[in-house]
């Protein structure tokens, strides 16, 4: 049976040397930022049964588990430079150890964010990441930073994510290969860090977060801290692949509210459109305009005629 340390040794403790100046093995780990840089950091808890399904394949489950926390420094605009690893395990299973440090890993080395640190035991699946990232100050996007007038952007494709969970419910009726597709994006989503290093470089958006709970929830969170309203073109969101061959009214539903996309939602003057797009090229990551802010509170929905509609959508509540 494997001890503890013998777990983090063969799973985790990696030989290469990283950029922490003192990493796993010892009671804290040393990290220094660049000169003249600020330090992001962010904490993310997946928990089994609430945000991912028991028997969920650990190579995935390993990616996932660190894509959300990364996503959160792509929201700020920071690069990543580490993170640590809490786990609490029911048991020490080589193969789902095997599986969930490889999908971890290839994750981590693709951002170059080295595992510095962290925590294991026994207990019911849980699993934390925390992620350190760094900026330049004053380049932040920060959610209170949106103005009247700024355009509302989104990356990448909503919904699949979502389509997905419906057809593990029973909820939506999908195709063996159109539910595999789908359930990539839910399973395993991409962290868009270049498009929000390439936004805050210059810095070309003002706010700025990721999308985890839901389109309609997540922007009403900028509203609130930057004191503003919005109106956004709902037949403008732009649909996942499957999503967008499904009945218009569970294209919106699902665009508008359904959660684990992880793509990020930001503002940005008017004025710039194109280094909005030329930073979307630069990243390969795709940007839409979907509605703009208003110093009105509230969020309007319109269809693409402008016309006003009445859809009920919230965003997940993780203690609904």
């Amino acid at each position: 049976m494997l001890s503890e340390f013998d777990l983090i040794k063969r799973y985790f403790q990696r030989a290469r040397p990283g950029r922490a100046d003192l990493g796993i093995g010892d009671d804290c780990a040393l990290l220094t930022p660049t000169p003249g840089h600020q330090m992001a950091i962010s904490s993310d808890m997946l928990v089994e049964d609430r945000h991912f399904f028991a028997g969920a394949d650990p190579f995935m489950l390993g990616h996932k588990s660190l894509a959300v926390n990364l996503s959160d420094l792509a929201a700020m605009g920071a690069r990543p430079l580490a993170f640590t690893l809490a786990l609490s395990l029911p048991a020490a299973d080589p193969a789902w150890l095997d599986g969930f440090s490889r999908g971890l890993f290839a994750l981590a080395d693709a951002h170059g964010c080295e595992l510095v640190g962290g925590d294991t035991t026994k207990g019911p699946l849980n699993i934390c990441i925390t992620v350190f990232g760094e900026l330049a100050p004053g380049h932040a996007l920060r959610r209170e930073a949106a103005r009247a007038g700024d355009d509302v952007w989104i990356s990448g494709t909503l919904g699949d994510a979502r389509l997905a969970l419906g057809g593990y419910w029973n909820e939506v009726a999908l195709a063996g290969a159109d539910h595999a597709q789908a359930a990539q994006r839910m399973h395993m989503p991409t962290p868009r860090v270049a498009l929000g290093l390439a936004l805050a470089a210059q810095p070309v958006a003002h706010a700025a977060l990721d999308i985890s709970d839901g389109l309609v929830g997540d922007l009403g969170h900028i509203l609130a801290a930057s004191r503003v309203g919005a109106t956004l073109e709902v037949d403008a969101l732009p649909a996942g692949p499957v999503l967008a061959r499904q009945p218009p009214e569970l294209r919106r539903r699902f665009t508008l509210a359904g959660g684990d996309d992880y793509e990020l939602c930001f503002t940005a003057p008017a004025a710039h459109r194109e280094a909005v797009l030329e930073a979307g090229h630069a990243s390969g990551t795709a940007v839409t305009r979907v509605g703009r802010i208003e110093a009105e509170p509230g969020l309007r929905l319109v269809d693409a005629q402008g016309t006003p509609l009445d859809l009920q959508v919230s965003g997940w509540d993780h203690f609904s």
